[in-house]
């Protein structure tokens, strides 16, 4: 989303990363610049100004390090300003009462009940015990759509059709939480309009008769400097306690990321990254800064890569490289262990200068690789993925027929998967030869 930011900053911060003093002359040049840069990205022009005020006076102020270079010291102000700017810390959610109740509110079509689901199940992962309230009567869809969501991450979702009053709806629905034990109940109201007085008039009387530890504006990411007032009006009437920003994966220019805490004070929660139900994530301010500097986001893509792979999957694997014994059917598990991840262009995107990479590169084709071989080792039979040995002329023009290539690209990845295992088998007596000389071997080394 904030491809093009980045790509201006990173501009602005080559004449930065030139200065060979600082002084406000040079400074005032460099900066102007980063203000175009996030005027263009569609922040709040109060906003922009002063965070160019606040580095200006830190960088003329600064005492520059004999170690760092003056416009590197600039740099690092503007870093350290993003973060303050975007939140400073994760702001976690706050829980209390029996049950804890969190109310999703915003306007139609920002993505309130797919980020019900995504809280639910995120909550779910850290050990909580969600219902899913539907608590939208005006949508006709709305509750078959939670009801939906709710099947598919095995979460109770509490629906009464036929009732348009939303407070009997609540009062029912805490009731059920209580007795059946769910902890956090998470009410998906009706998107509205923020003019829309008679229906902010029931969320008010919704939240009055709830008292929610939480209630979380969900904001599409596009809406940009409008966010801003959608965000202002939900605050002076509701009070919220923070904020959802949804397709942060889009085009958008990134603006209301930048613009939100400063202008509401409250914090960005939650981050929705895609459309599937668990590319859904905290917001750190640190992280995001990182991302939109160019300096990417090596943190969150360990996170994500410890989730997506099982622990006794991962020992099993070490044990079968340590020994030599890496098959086809292994190598599938790790190509679509990748894809678990995200899509290329988000994990590139998550690397230091990988904005810079994802400009040069062309990823379509290695999406399409991906899918090419996973297709190749899928057609060929369990026999054949554990020994490729047996690939014979014929079976290979079957293979290849089978998943829509030639026969020379099968023969290319087979070609490389055979480098793989030998590679493979060369670390595996490495291993073995550290053990015997005390080194421990592979857990050793990789500090178990």
């Amino acid at each position: 989303m904030f491809d093009s930011l980045t790509g201006k900053l990173q501009q602005a911060f080559k004449n930065l990363r030139g200065l060979g003093k600082i002084s406000e002359a040079n400074v005032a040049d460099s900066l102007r610049e980063v203000r175009l840069a996030l005027l263009d990205a569609d922040v709040n022009f109060k906003v922009a100004r002063d965070f160019i005020e606040q580095v200006r006076q830190k960088s003329l102020g600064a005492e520059v390090l004999a170690s760092v270079q003056p416009g590197q010291q600039v740099v690092k102000i503007i870093h350290d300003e993003l973060v303050t700017l975007l939140g400073s810390t994760n702001a976690g959610l706050a829980f209390g009462g029996n049950p804890s109740c969190v109310m999703m509110v915003g306007l139609h079509g920002a993505g309130k009940t797919t980020s019900s689901g995504k809280l639910a199940r995120l909550l779910a992962k850290q050990g909580r015990s969600p219902l899913l309230v539907a608590a939208d009567v005006y949508r006709p869809a709305a509750m078959d759509q939670l009801e939906t969501l709710g099947k598919q991450l095995d979460v109770p979702t509490f629906v009464k059709r036929g009732e348009t009053d939303v407070l009997k709806i609540a009062r029912e629905a805490i009731e059920f939480a209580k007795a059946n034990n769910r902890n956090t109940v998470i009410f998906d109201t009706a998107g509205r309009l923020q003019i829309d007085e008679p229906l902010v008039l029931e969320l008010v009387r919704l939240r009055d008769l709830v008292q929610p530890t939480e209630i979380l504006l969900v904001l599409d990411a596009a809406t940009g400097q409008e966010a801003v007032n959608v965000a202002t009006h939900f605050d002076q009437a509701l009070k919220i306690t923070g904020s959802i920003l949804t397709k942060l994966d889009g085009d958008a220019r990134g603006g209301a990321a930048l613009s939100l805490k400063a202008v509401t004070g409250k914090p960005i929660k939650f981050a929705g990254v895609g459309e599937k139900l668990d590319e859904f994530e905290p917001f750190h301010p640190e992280r995001m800064a990182g991302r939109i500097l160019g300096m990417g986001d090596v943190v969150s893509l360990v996170e994500k890569a410890a989730e997506s792979v099982n622990e006794a999957d991962a020992k099993r694997m070490e044990e079968k490289l340590r020994k030599g014994q890496f098959t086809l059917e292994d190598f599938l598990g790790q190509l679509r262990g990748m894809k678990k991840l995200g899509s290329l262009e988000s994990v590139i995107g998550m690397l230091p200068g990988g904005s810079q990479m994802l400009k040069q590169a062309d990823l379509s084709k290695g999406e399409k690789e991906f899918r090419r071989m996973e297709g190749m080792i899928c057609s060929m039979t369990p026999q054949e993925r554990g020994s490729p040995q047996i690939l014979n002329a014929r079976r290979r023009i079957r293979i290849a027929k089978g998943s829509g290539v030639s026969v020379a690209e099968l023969n290319t990845l087979l070609n490389r998967f055979t480098q793989m295992q030998q590679m493979m088998k060369k670390m595996g007596k490495f291993q073995k030869m550290m053990g015997k000389m005390g080194g421990g071997g592979l857990p050793g080394m990789l500090g178990r």
